[in-house]
């Protein structure tokens, strides 16, 4: 399981998202954002060499908080081919230089996202090491997806990554709503807290048939 390091980021996450977010067609808001992080979970990579991190990041700066959804992944190296989802660069107290990716382009990232729909991964908790975040929700087919064709899309209603059998669609701006959508074949779901420190839950990603 990933260890998470008591230690600095320079510049921060939410520094880089401040700077990347405005860039996404998915992008809500009217000017530069104004973020503070609202929840989140983590997955692991079975070869331990990619930080994977789901988080959930709200945006202040207008008249209504606007809460969005931010798979990350963080690498020792470029990752080949991703320049278009390359968000920036970091440096890790212990780790040293990252590579911040959006990870709903990273193929590490969507196979473990998929391996959690069909019951292979597990949720972990988003800062704490070797601990599982029971308040995730999934449910996905109960078999093997397969993801080495997975095509990410980003239009203004989200990121779809689209295989042969299955489209998972990946809702970027998050809003409270009850699990399990209807007709959808699997689903992820969660927590997370809004300005006011009260607890909403919402559908992070919905999997259904082209």
């Amino acid at each position: 399981m990933a260890v998470i390091h008591r230690t600095t980021l320079s510049p921060t996450k939410l520094e880089l998202l401040t700077t990347w977010l405005p860039t996404r067609p998915w992008y809500a808001g009217p000017t530069r954002p104004s973020l503070v992080r609202s929840g989140g979970f983590r997955l692991d990579d079975p070869q331990g060499e990619v930080g994977i991190e789901f988080m959930v990041a709200t945006d202040t700066s207008g008249a209504e908080p606007v809460p969005y959804f931010v798979p990350l992944t963080y690498r020792s190296a470029a990752l080949a081919g991703a320049e278009d989802a390359f968000i920036g660069m970091t440096t890790h107290g212990v780790l040293g230089k990252r590579w911040v990716y959006d990870g709903c382009h990273d193929p590490v990232l969507v196979a473990q996202l998929f391996a959690l729909l069909d019951g292979r991964a597990e949720p972990q908790a988003q800062s704490v090491s070797d601990t599982p975040d029971r308040t995730i929700t999934h449910s996905g087919t109960g078999s093997p997806l397969g993801v080495a064709a997975a095509r990410a899309t980003d239009d203004p209603t989200g990121t779809y990554l689209t295989t042969r059998d299955v489209t998972l669609r990946v809702n970027r701006l998050l809003r409270p709503a009850a699990d399990g959508p209807e007709g959808a074949r699997g689903y992820v779901s969660g927590p997370w807290r809004t300005p006011e420190d009260a607890e909403v839950r919402g559908v992070f990603a919905e999997l259904r048939t082209p």
